[in-house]
């Protein structure tokens, strides 16, 4: 990862901690993925040459800058949604700043409208919205995966109550294989098999 993109990640990080840790309204709160986190699903990416990915919940654009620089070394693209046009609007301008803004295309509003307009396949999608939506939204995607892709949900140590439905249904599903790993706030990784 180049410098300057490193740099404004850093920024990103102490930027969103403070401003989390003054808001008392979750809408403005930031709520950035963990760096070690944000790292784990860069290696995922490239390391699986995923060229296809969607992200769900792009808040400022922290993760989607983390993904942009993973695809920019594998050749691909990132469709990221979010519901906040306030965060969209700060997604854009860091991702202009980090001269990623060409390897993410971001789609405002409702995550299960406008992923009923996406045709896929992905190799990689990633979850960090809004956590009641996962098992509403699991329907949707799993048509629109490719063999072997990776399906990513964050939060699963942090809030159990509210993944528990969605990784029930994960554990369900006979052609994929599912671990939790205890990195940041708990992340769940789900391979579609083949």
């Amino acid at each position: 990862m180049e410098n300057n993109v490193r740099q404004l990640l850093l920024q990103m990080e102490r930027w969103g901690e403070e401003n989390d840790a003054q808001q008392t309204e979750r809408s403005l709160k930031m709520l950035n993925l963990e760096p070690e986190t944000a790292q784990l699903l860069s290696i995922m990416v490239q390391s699986g040459q995923r060229t296809r990915l969607l992200e769900i919940g792009t808040s400022n654009g922290y993760s989607a800058i983390w993904l942009a620089a993973a695809v920019q070394r594998t050749g691909g693209h990132l469709i990221s949604i979010e519901h906040s046009e306030r965060k969209q609007t700060m997604a854009a301008s860091n991702l202009e700043k980090a001269g990623l803004s060409e390897l993410v295309t971001l789609r405002l509003g409702d995550a299960l409208e406008v992923l009923r307009e996406l045709e896929g396949p992905f190799d990689l999608v990633f979850l960090d919205g809004d956590r009641h939506q996962y098992l509403a939204l699991l329907p949707l995607l799993l048509t629109r995966l490719a063999p072997n892709a990776l399906l990513l949900a964050d939060n699963v140590l942090s809030h159990p109550d509210e993944i528990s439905p969605y990784l029930a249904a994960i554990d369900a599903l006979e052609d994929f294989e599912n671990v939790v790993i205890r990195v940041g706030k708990g992340l769940s990784v789900a391979l579609k098999q083949s």
